[in-house]
């Protein structure tokens, strides 16, 4: 199951379509049109790639904290995120103590947990150790991503039964990101990442935005090669 864009309302009998026209007629991801603030989300994020180390750590951050919960309540509560995590700076969480652990735990406005939170400040740290080391935490991820995965591979998504939970690329980086002392990143967390941050490309065949992010995800990996 694609668990971070999952909708929240069950859904009705029967398969669900893999599309379905939004007000202005063009054919999206039919999750993407379970909640308003999923559209941008899909049109302008989902699968957009990202290639600077803050994003890339921001994306792991919530990924974590949406364990058990719905994407959606993260995506309502990210501002107050990036306001509680100092916007997500990798160096500036790096250097968070227990003062602010307890600051934290006491915003009402984000996923109070503890586990979670200390597990954001410790991948920061190691994110830290990353970029100290080899220069970029993007490129870490980047390395995982799949090949051929294009429309002209006949590898696109036909329907959401057709997107993994989690792939041997995922199970690799998370079992990459565990040896570097990473916590709360198992394979399907791993895979999420990788949907969000245009590692991979999921958006379904016949999706307006599809070929759209595939050539950017394309150009992304060339960057970086």
């Amino acid at each position: 199951m694609l668990h971070a864009v999952s909708p929240d309302a069950a859904a009705p009998p029967g398969p669900a379509p893999a599309l379905l026209r939004g007000d202005d007629g063009r054919a999206r991801c039919s999750w993407s049109l379970s909640a308003p603030e999923y559209v941008a989300y899909h049109d302008h994020e989902w699968g957009r790639p990202v290639l600077d180390d803050d994003g890339i750590y921001e994306r792991l951050c919530l990924e974590g904290f949406q364990s058990g919960l719905s994407w959606l309540t993260i995506l309502r509560k990210r501002e107050a995120f990036r306001a509680a995590f100092a916007g997500f700076r990798i160096e500036d969480v790096a250097a968070f103590g227990a003062d602010d652990v307890e600051r934290l735990l006491g915003d009402a406005g984000i996923v109070r947990n503890r586990q979670k939170i200390e597990a954001a400040i410790g991948n920061a740290r190691a994110a830290l150790a990353v970029i100290e080391e080899r220069g970029s935490l993007a490129s870490l991820f980047w390395e995982f991503r799949p090949e051929a995965r294009g429309p002209a591979s006949g590898a696109a998504p036909g329907s959401m039964a057709d997107i993994p939970a989690e792939t041997p690329e995922s199970r690799a980086l998370a079992r990459q990101l565990k040896c570097l002392g990473f916590r709360f990143v198992g394979p399907t967390t791993a895979y999420a990442h990788m949907q969000a941050t245009g590692i991979v490309n999921d958006h379904l065949e016949g999706c307006c935005v599809r070929d759209e992010v595939e050539r950017e995800q394309v150009a992304a990996a060339k960057a970086l090669a």
